[in-house]
């Protein structure tokens, strides 16, 4: 059948295929959000996952509807609603379209699988692209606009575009080679001797030890099965970070509840000796960020590199920091099993009371 994109605010105005999102009225939901609406043997990973498993099925309920949509831009969306419109080439490139769906929302890559380097010029193409002609990821309010609204131009440029990126990816080479470079090169360096790594796998906690920041999909792409990481640069300079994968509802293995931060918060401050305070998000943000204060992050300088961001030097070392984040995990998940499909309310009787999950991402 022939589907065609529609803009979020015209989700009724016709039997409509929601994909990453939510909306009352959808025909089918397709998203991986925590508590979605997404028939249970169509649950996955990632939202485009949910959508590519829809499609080698047969008389699905709602599948029938002509119209799609999804109320954000990313990769992950743009990918399942690119694979609802054009379901034949999707299905013939469902490895490629998994892996960059993947990259996109969880920044983890197997740098090893022979599809690896296409996916990740995919997502920079993407990335560079949406920055270039639109704004960047959770850039909309700072221009007074929704971003349900103002995504809909970023689908309707992207949509008739992408299948040659899919089949010649040198065509796009101008707008992906500089990403795909810095990511390589900052992938190779954290497999190199001046990085450590340690897995907490009890916790789900990754700590990385490494001279320097650098973008996500090299910091992330080899932390697949853990869902904190902690990054201790030199100089004193550390972020933790809550990743993506437990704002959503993981088909592929459990996980562990994220508890509030703020215990956290008020020991290294009890610690630091720098005149600055440490802060963190809430849980319900989509990647809570703890680290040493400054000028407040938008939501935009959270989302983006670590590299991209200012990073303040602390007076803890770094041993002590690691020692402090791994006690506090094993103290906060002591008792509390991993497992698949926790609720808001649920997560949130872990740790302090916690605002609402956001209506939407970007």
């Amino acid at each position: 059948m022939n589907r065609y994109f529609v803009p979020f605010a015209q989700l009724r105005q016709q039997p409509t295929v929601v994909v990453d999102s939510v909306g009352n009225g959808a025909a089918l939901t397709l998203a991986h959000w925590r508590g979605a609406a997404t028939p249970a043997f169509l649950r996955d990973d990632t939202s485009a996952g949910s959508v590519l498993r829809a499609l080698r099925q047969a008389a699905i309920p709602g599948m029938a509807a002509p119209a799609v949509t999804a109320n954000h831009f990313d990769v992950d969306g743009f990918v399942g609603v690119w694979a609802m419109l054009n379901p034949e080439l999707a299905l013939q490139h469902e490895v490629l379209l998994r892996r960059a769906a993947t990259l996109g929302d969880f920044r983890e890559i197997d740098w090893l699988h022979p599809s690896a380097d296409h996916a990740l010029q995919l997502v920079c193409w993407l990335n560079a692209e949406e920055k270039a002609r639109f704004y960047e990821p959770f850039g909309a309010p700072a221009r007074k606009r929704r971003e349900d609204e103002a995504s809909a131009e970023k689908f309707a440029w992207f949509l008739p575009r992408f299948a040659e990126m899919l089949t010649h990816p040198a065509a796009g080479r101008a707008a992906w080679q500089p990403e795909f470079d810095r990511v390589k090169r900052a992938a190779a360096a954290l497999r190199g001797p001046l990085t450590k790594r340690q897995d907490y796998p009890e916790i789900g906690l990754v700590v990385i030890r490494t001279p320097e920041p650098g973008p996500y999909y090299a910091l992330f792409g080899p932390t697949a099965g853990f869902d904190i990481v902690l990054s201790l640069y030199g100089g004193g300079r550390y972020e933790l970070e809550y990743k993506y994968t437990t704002w959503v509802d993981l088909e592929s293995r459990p996980t562990l509840p994220r508890v509030a931060l703020a215990p956290l918060v008020a020991r290294l401050n009890s610690l630091e000796t720098t005149g600055r305070r440490w802060a963190a998000d809430g849980i319900t943000d989509t990647g809570p960020l703890l680290r040493l204060a400054g000028q407040k992050l938008t939501k935009a300088g959270r989302y983006a590199d670590p590299d991209g961001r200012p990073i303040y030097p602390s007076s803890i070392t770094p041993e002590l920091v690691e020692q402090e984040v791994v006690a506090f995990f094993r103290a906060a998940y002591a008792g509390t099993a991993p497992r698949k499909y926790w609720t808001w309310p649920e997560i949130k009787s872990v740790g302090p009371a916690q605002p609402q999950p956001p209506k939407h991402m970007a």
